[in-house]
């Protein structure tokens, strides 16, 4: 097939972690699918073996692999990106210059990039909402694309790959985004919802990583139910403060890319933060537990970043601001807990 037959035939995805490529398998059920891997290994698998080396997973023959982003952006109208938040903003100056007004993007990553700002800076605590960008507004201020969304919602990749029933909530301010992307994701195994809502999918998806660390500390320490469920209550709320604190409502944190996201990813093993928490819990220290991850937990970063940030607003996150001690200062994990079970809620509910 010709360069020219082949143009805009493709949804394209940019990242092939683990949920890069479990969200071009759901791809691949409606749409061919060009996956960017800058790894040449993976690349090769991909496209002579139909596999993922890395992963061990079948890749349907619907996906083609390149290490090119300008044949990306040559041969997809729609593209995923879905790298670390801390590699977003590289990739997308890189990703740029290919760009034009008539591409559409929907990020799959959920973190936090920060601006004009050292890692000094920020143990220093000199942070403001202005230092702090979602993706979608790291895609508006690198490129000249204005149709953006997000994915957001409870999508354990592992969950996906194996072909579990599951939904997403892809956040926009345009119809035709949301449009696109139900198009090319929605099967009998995928459904998919939006909203316009995009801030308030895109920080439900950044800051619920910080309470799944959480949670997975009670899993690692042995504790049951009760207490993780009110971990996660008390975190929820949490995550609406910054949210307000952003100008969001909270709406998108009680529904499917909030609270459904967050019970997903504070309960499972299958999740990298619930993980991380659970080895923090049984003993582990952050340097280790880091240093033997396969694939990057964004929530240790997105904790540090939240922390300075909740002190720069004065906002009132105790759960945040202990767990900062536990992965980043060492605090004694059981003194934390301890700290949480008695710190005076007088209120249950205070956001509506």
């Amino acid at each position: 097939m010709s360069k020219n037959n082949l143009q805009h035939s493709f949804v394209g995805v940019i990242g092939s972690g683990s949920f890069g490529t479990a969200v071009s398998n759901l791809l691949a059920v409606n749409s061919n699918v060009l996956i960017f891997s800058r790894r040449k290994d993976i690349v090769d698998a991909i496209n002579t073996e139909h596999r993922h080396p890395v992963l061990g997973v079948p890749m349907p023959e619907r996906i083609r692999a390149t290490s090119d982003l300008q044949e990306i952006s040559e041969h997809c109208t729609l593209i995923f990106p879905i790298v670390t938040s801390e590699g977003f903003r590289p990739m997308m100056q890189s990703l740029s210059p290919h760009l034009r007004p008539y591409h559409i993007l929907i990020h799959g990553t959920k973190g936090f990039d920060i601006r004009n700002m050292t890692e000094e800076d920020l143990r220093q605590g000199k942070i403001t909402r202005n230092s702090v960008r979602t993706m979608s507004e790291v895609i508006r201020e690198e490129s000249v694309v204005v149709r953006i969304g997000c994915l957001s919602g409870p999508n354990l990749a592992s969950e996906i790959m194996a072909g579990q029933p599951t939904a997403t909530v892809i956040g926009s301010k345009f119809d035709e985004v949301v449009n696109a992307g139900k198009k090319v994701l929605s099967s009998r195994h995928f459904q998919v919802f939006g909203s316009y809502e995009i801030l308030g999918a895109e920080l439900a998806g950044a800051l619920k990583n910080i309470i799944a660390i959480g949670s997975g500390i009670l899993g690692g320490l042995g504790m049951g139910k009760n207490i993780q469920a009110l971990l996660i209550n008390r975190g929820l709320i949490e995550m609406i403060y910054f949210g307000k604190a952003f100008g969001t409502s909270p709406k998108p944190f009680v529904g499917t890319a909030g609270i459904g996201d967050l019970i997903c990813t504070a309960t499972s093993m299958s999740s990298r933060n619930y993980t991380f928490g659970y080895r923090l819990g049984q003993g582990e220290s952050t340097k280790v537990i880091l240093s033997s991850m396969p694939e990057i937990a964004e929530g240790v970063r997105t904790l540090k970043i939240a922390k300075h940030l909740a002190d720069h607003l004065k906002l009132h996150v105790p759960i945040t601001q202990m767990l900062y001690k536990a992965v980043h200062e060492d605090y004694d994990i059981s003194q934390a807990i301890e700290y949480l079970m008695r710190y005076p809620y007088y209120v249950d509910v205070d956001f509506i």
